[in-house]
């Protein structure tokens, strides 16, 4: 009887883990190594969709159209890099996680650039609702960038190329107007806009490479080098630290919201 009962439990558990295994369609390594890191490339093309996607999105908050925003963001090729820097991180490629990395941060000033040129010539000055919505991420946001995250990574490790996962996401996770809104108060003069636009971007950004970092290291993808126990250990803390740190401006917000 007990044997039996062992067995049950045994049978769940398999079935369970079958149902939610990543590696079950999962492409190549190659594959995976491949389209991420095209998908992070600082082109001139994606340079100048980035500065359109950044222009709509930005007329989109000056005149609070939401379907505008949301079509800047379809477009928008800013994830790519984050998704790359977190495959280059996780495969302990450190030069290409340098490349990935200045790559971002190139396209943050060409965004926070170009937002801050429209709002300088846009005659309409006031902050629209959409404007404020993105001066004051909780925890909500959190959630929000880190299941985000995880689905935009699950999507583009996928041996199936034609998912409408990454478009969700672009959406769901709102990498762009927090941007824009950082170009408006710069042009504007609005240093609380900015700080919380600017920790919103930081806190969507973190945790979509957090959640991409998880996901690539259960996936197992090959390593430049093997951290040993010593350096696994530290790495790990330095991710909890940093993780804490970034979460605890948007704990305090959520409870002085409810509260």
């Amino acid at each position: 009887m007990t044997v039996e009962i062992d067995q049950k439990k045994l049978t769940i558990k398999e079935k369970f883990r079958k149902t939610f295994s990543l590696s079950e369609d999962s492409a190549t390594n190659e594959e995976i190594r491949q389209r991420l890191l095209d998908g992070g490339k600082v082109t001139g093309t994606n340079m100048c969709v980035l500065v359109c996607a950044m222009i709509i999105a930005s007329v989109g908050l000056n005149v609070s159209s939401t379907a505008v925003i949301i079509g800047a963001m379809l477009i928008s090729p800013i994830m790519g890099s984050i998704l790359a820097s977190a495959y280059a991180s996780v495969s302990g490629d450190y030069s290409l996680l340098r490349k990935h990395a200045t790559g971002f941060g190139l396209q943050i000033l060409i965004s926070v650039t170009a937002a801050s040129i429209y709002f300088l010539l846009s005659p309409v000055k006031e902050p629209t609702v959409e404007l404020i919505a993105r001066t004051s991420p909780t925890f909500f946001d959190v959630l929000i960038a880190f299941f985000g995250g995880l689905a935009g990574i699950i999507g583009q490790t996928r041996e199936d190329k034609t998912n409408t996962v990454i478009p969700g996401v672009a959406i769901a996770t709102a990498l762009m107007p927090p941007l824009c809104t950082c170009g408006y108060a710069i042009a504007n003069g609005r240093l609380d806009m900015l700080l919380g636009a600017g920790y919103l971007f930081i806190l969507n950004s973190y945790f979509i490479f957090l959640s991409a970092a998880i996901i690539l290291s259960i996936l197992k993808i090959p390593k430049m080098k093997e951290l040993t126990k010593k350096e696994w250990i530290v790495r790990r803390f330095k991710m909890v630290r940093n993780t804490i740190i970034i979460a605890i401006p948007s704990i305090v917000a959520l409870y002085y919201m409810v509260h």
